[in-house]
């Protein structure tokens, strides 16, 4: 039987930590869909489709992945796409509380569907996405943390915002 995984998120943007749960998904899972989620309730940098192609372009050379977009629940992502598995990553204790009330959610919602979490490898336990755009923003270097394209691709949007346009920023220093 084969078994397809879904590893959904807002990639916000994809980085290096993204790309690690996802690869290591595929050593597991016989298809793992990497699938970016349209409208979350926060602050987003990028467009849906802008996400879409970051991801895309992250796995082009990766067997067993796949990248759509989806909205609404991910159960129902699931279902659609005859998976039986949700990925997660944790990097944090923090982390952990928060998957694991999603988890329960999911499991009362579509019990047929199992949540799987994936430890993060060491070296991107500090990397999220907010992290990756304060550094930006502030003209710090992501080059360890992001793959080049997704690099370019923040510091032209935030070189348009540097020509009048407001992105809100949520501190590190919070």
């Amino acid at each position: 039987m084969k078994v397809r995984a879904i590893f959904p998120g807002t990639f916000d943007p994809i980085h290096y930590g993204h790309i690690d749960i996802a690869t290591r998904a595929t050593r597991i899972f016989d298809q793992v869909v990497i699938a970016v989620y349209d409208r979350p309730l926060k602050n987003l940098l990028f467009s849906p489709d802008e996400r879409l192609s970051l991801v895309s372009d992250s796995f082009s050379d990766v067997k067993g992945i796949k990248v759509c977009g989806y909205s609404g629940m991910t159960v129902e992502f699931c279902r659609k796409m005859n998976a039986k598995v949700i990925v997660r990553g944790l990097r944090v204790f923090s982390d952990f509380e928060a998957e694991f009330r999603m988890a329960l959610a999911n499991h009362r919602l579509a019990p047929d569907i199992e949540v799987v979490a994936l430890i993060t490898n060491e070296e991107h336990t500090f990397l999220s996405s907010s992290t990756v755009r304060e550094i930006v923003s502030l003209g710090g270097d992501v080059t360890s943390m992001v793959p080049g394209h997704v690099k370019k691709a923040l510091l032209k949007k935030f070189k348009d915002f540097d020509d009048g346009e407001y992105y809100p920023v949520q501190s590190l220093r919070d």
